[in-house]
């Protein structure tokens, strides 16, 4: 009978000891494995469903006319308060001249009414002393018609023309009311048909200025829709200017990740344009109010019947920091991947105050308004028009 051969490999202690390290190195990976999870990754929210967002500021004609010039390109970029387009300013400048001319005509007539008030004072005085000579005759001859010295018809035409120099004085006080009261109290230039003509003068000259459209805020043009000889109205769309230097990234996270994002956590972001080479650093500007499908053109109608569950994705935006963009320039739609630390988790989910800070603004408007005052207090002064 033939015995059983011993296994030689459970017996070679070489073997063994071999198997049994191999063991021990997945062991301590998959302990590693499980601790790095425990310690990173659960405290990590990533998605690759994130993309660039930026403002797209629209410049639109702000009055009609013909276009003449048409100074920037698509890709091309402008600076705030360049400029770029030139409409037809004739009608402009000629409404212009016309407010003008209004404008230093109504000084002009309220200049000529103050004479007019000085006149009417002289008026006045010399209207009293008819009233005095009248009333000095009168009291002279009323002794001698006693006297029977005059004839009765000779003192009733006396009072009579005591009475018309009371008329006269009279006539003429309130004449002098009248025009007093259309330049008393004010300067000429302050006086409300000046101020009139001035607004009309401003309002002409803004209009005038318009004729220039400029660009807000600068960027780089992403859209021209405008050609030279074109007419275009007041509100037309012209330009699509796009601010790189202030994107961000809009990252949409699936519902069950939401309750571990805060404002504020910090996030790190690669994009594919520069793949992993450039690494961009944010943190949790804000977390959206509701799902994209609550708020798209065509909302889901869940109670329909033929209901499906989708998991659905709530948008967060991600500021980035402005220094990582100047270096490396991003472009609005392109895809990232956000990976966000949420080790922290002591923030609010959603704003707790308002913030009254603007969130955008251009300030080449500002100056237009003063301009046009000072080109107004030129032509009050007699000086020649200054249009814009």
């Amino acid at each position: 009978m033939n015995e059983p051969v011993p296994n030689q490999t459970l017996g070679n202690p070489r073997r063994r000891k071999f198997l049994l390290v191999i063991g021990s190195v997945f062991a301590v990976l998959a302990l590693a494995w499980v601790v790095y999870w425990l310690l990173v990754l659960s405290q990590r929210q990533t998605t690759n469903d994130a993309y660039v967002v930026g403002d797209q500021v629209g410049v639109a004609a702000q009055t009609a006319g013909t276009v003449v010039d048409v100074l920037a390109e698509e890709t091309q970029r402008v600076d705030a308060g360049q400029v770029l387009v030139r409409l037809d300013p004739t009608d402009s400048q000629v409404a212009l001249a016309h407010a003008a001319s209004t404008l230093a005509l109504s000084v002009r007539q309220i200049r000529q009414q103050g004479a007019n008030a000085g006149q009417s004072d002289a008026n006045i005085v010399s209207r009293q002393l008819d009233l005095q000579w009248a009333e000095d005759e009168l009291a002279r001859r009323e002794p001698l018609l006693a006297q029977h010295a005059i004839a009765p018809e000779e003192l009733r035409e006396l009072e009579s023309k005591l009475a018309l120099a009371r008329a006269a004085l009279l006539a003429a006080q309130r004449q002098s009311r009248a025009v007093h009261a259309l330049v008393d109290g004010v300067p000429p230039e302050q006086n409300p048909a000046v101020q009139e003509a001035r607004g009309a003068y401003l309002q002409a000259w803004i209009a005038a200025s318009r004729a220039t459209v400029r660009a807000p805020v600068a960027g780089y043009v992403a859209r021209r829709n405008v050609q030279a000889g074109q007419q275009v109205s007041a509100g037309q769309p012209l330009f699509t200017i796009v601010p790189l230097d202030k994107v961000w990234v809009e990252a949409n996270f699936k519902e069950g990740q939401l309750r571990a994002l805060r404002i504020g956590q910090p996030v790190r972001i690669d994009s594919d344009l520069y793949g992993g080479a450039v690494e961009y650093h944010g943190r949790i500007a804000g977390l959206g109010v509701g799902t994209g499908a609550a708020f798209s053109l065509l909302p889901a109608q869940n109670a329909s019947g033929n209901w499906i569950k989708v998991v659905q994705r709530v948008p967060v935006r991600i500021a980035l920091e402005a220094d990582e963009l100047a270096r490396h320039p991003l472009r609005i739609g392109l895809s990232t991947t956000v990976n966000v630390d949420t080790n922290d988790r002591s923030g609010a989910s959603l704003a707790a105050a308002p913030d009254t800070r603007a969130v955008a603004s251009t300030a080449i408007y500002a100056a237009d308004l003063q301009a046009a005052e000072q080109s107004a207090d030129a032509v009050i002064r007699g000086e020649p028009l200054r249009g814009p």
